[in-house]
């Protein structure tokens, strides 16, 4: 093929970094010991924070409900171990911030009692509603790092008609390998898993989209998926960010999702790996989500490897286990792309926690940005379409409107743009603190707005209470007139007047 073909052949989006994947990936699957306790935070979750249900000196079984969910879009909190409740406060939030979250603390007994579960032998004789109330009560969402509860899009693909289910096994932050070894070692789950979301959405097909750089995944999926025709395995190409949903929807339908719109409304539903075995454990063997697999790389890490690890086990446990081999200069929970950067590794493990990266110096390493070159890089890198010289200008301007104008709001905050900018500016940050900013106006306009209908609404009281006490005391008058009237009492002049 020659150059003109290709440019025109290949998505001009994304970037290839290199992926930093093995020896982890290649590692055989490994399980934390049990940890002494464990720390829930309560908003592991999209939506509203889980409500504690459980008292302080309970006792507790593995998988018994801790927290319930509250509202339509949250999602229940359960017990990784067996033990006793020792605490219910704040503990350190997985965030740069470092800031205090709600969490329940669990000691163990040592002896993983599980509580008794409910499992199902032939999920598909059930009804899809039903499949999704199982679903909402395990706890499962997104584990691809969205954490989006997972029965709320069962119900969305239900109701828009959803016609095919995408699995996303596209895993393309560097780094990471979770996905792939759930791939690799727990196939025939993953493919259970999404064969029983696609009875819940009424799905016809299911397309598995894989990277190419993980043909071991590739392969086990292929044989797991053998016998069902409806379930297709899907080679896609290693480009950052083909894990994003818009960009796997386009590469494997060819269909293009709206900016303003929802996947379903095209007529496709993303679903990650690692939530598709999570629905089989949740159905299958009617097991809450409780554990997970999770990355532990970088330079620093000894043994970098995945790990089977309760959530709530401390990063510093996760380390500890695979040793490191100096003291590590930054801690990412995530990928090195999106992921999120820890203070320290005092930080519970959350449904979405894919990894955890010990950099050292050298990795950790940014090099001083320099002035916007208009070279046009970020622009080509983009896999949303969008201009980030030009929203970037108008950030560093102050013109947050004008950011908002060239659509701020499409980022996905993937870091292409800087990934790519010679100049090394660090435009997700601007990005990130302009939407932000922008929401914190969002939130002033709404409170203004809040204490203006409550001014409104309490002028409108006082007019209507004065107008009532108005309207009696003329009742009342006219009321003693009558009376007066019909004793005699009430002269002439008076009546006239």
């Amino acid at each position: 093929m020659g150059l003109i073909e290709r440019f025109f052949k290949e998505p001009r989006w994304g970037v290839h970094p290199d992926d930093h994947k093995r020896p982890a990936a290649d590692a055989p699957l490994r399980v934390l010991p049990r940890p002494a306790r464990v720390y829930l935070p309560l908003q592991q979750h999209v939506g509203g924070a889980a409500r504690p249900v459980v008292l302080v000196g309970q006792k507790v079984l593995k998988g018994q409900l801790l927290a319930q969910s509250q509202g339509h879009i949250s999602a229940p909190i359960h017990a990784p171990v067996s033990g006793s409740v020792t605490a219910i406060g704040e503990v350190t939030a997985p965030h740069p911030s470092g800031l205090g979250l709600a969490a329940i603390t669990v000691e163990s007994d040592d002896t993983d009692r599980w509580i008794e579960t409910d499992p199902v032998a032939d999920p598909f004789a059930l009804a899809p509603e039903e499949i999704a109330r199982r679903t909402a009560a395990a706890g499962v969402v997104g584990l691809g790092g969205a954490t989006f509860p997972a029965a709320v899009k069962f119900a969305l693909g239900k109701r828009l008609a959803v016609h095919t289910l995408i699995v996303n096994g596209g895993e393309c932050e560097p780094y990471l390998s979770s996905d792939d070894r759930i791939m690799r070692d727990f196939a025939e789950q993953v493919v259970d898993g999404a064969r029983i979301i696609m009875h819940a959405i009424g799905a016809r097909d299911a397309l598995v989209g894989i990277e190419d750089n993980k043909p071991e995944a590739m392969a086990a999926m292929a044989v797991a998926a053998a016998a069902f025709p409806e379930v297709k395995i899907r080679p896609v190409p290693a480009r950052y960010p083909m894990g994003s949903d818009k960009q796997l929807i386009e590469t494997l339908t060819g269909k293009e999702v709206p900016a303003d719109a929802r996947a379903a409304e095209v007529g496709v539903l993303v679903h990650n790996v690692s939530t598709c075995a999570a629905v089989y454990k949740a159905i299958r063997l009617g097991q809450p989500l409780v554990e997970r697999i999770v990355t532990i790389n970088g330079a620093a890490v000894a043994e970098p490897g995945n790990i089977f690890a309760p959530l709530g086990c401390l990063v510093d446990d996760l380390l500890a286990y695979c040793g490191l081999k100096e003291v590590p200069a930054r801690l990412i929970l995530g990928g090195p792309m999106m992921g999120t950067l820890l203070l320290h590794g005092r930080v519970p493990l959350v449904k979405g926690a894919s990894g955890i990266l010990a950099f050292t110096a050298a990795e950790a390493a940014v090099p001083e940005a320099g002035p916007c070159i208009r070279c046009g890089s970020c622009t080509r890198a983009c896999p949303m379409g969008l201009l980030p010289l030009e929203m970037a200008a108008h950030i560093r301007a102050g013109d947050l409107d004008g950011a908002v104008g060239y659509s701020l709001s499409d980022c996905i905050s993937c870091g292409c743009c800087a990934y790519v900018c010679p100049s090394h500016i660090p435009l997700v940050q601007y990005f990130s603190h302009a939407r932000g900013e922008l929401s914190a106006r969002e939130r002033a306009r709404l409170r203004t707005e809040a204490g203006k209908r409550l001014a409104e609404a309490r002028l409108a009281r006082l007019e209507r209470d004065a107008r009532e006490k108005a309207e009696v005391a003329a009742r009342r008058k006219a009321e003693r007139t009558a009376a007066k009237a019909r004793s005699g009492t009430v002269k002439p002049e008076e009546e006239t007047t």
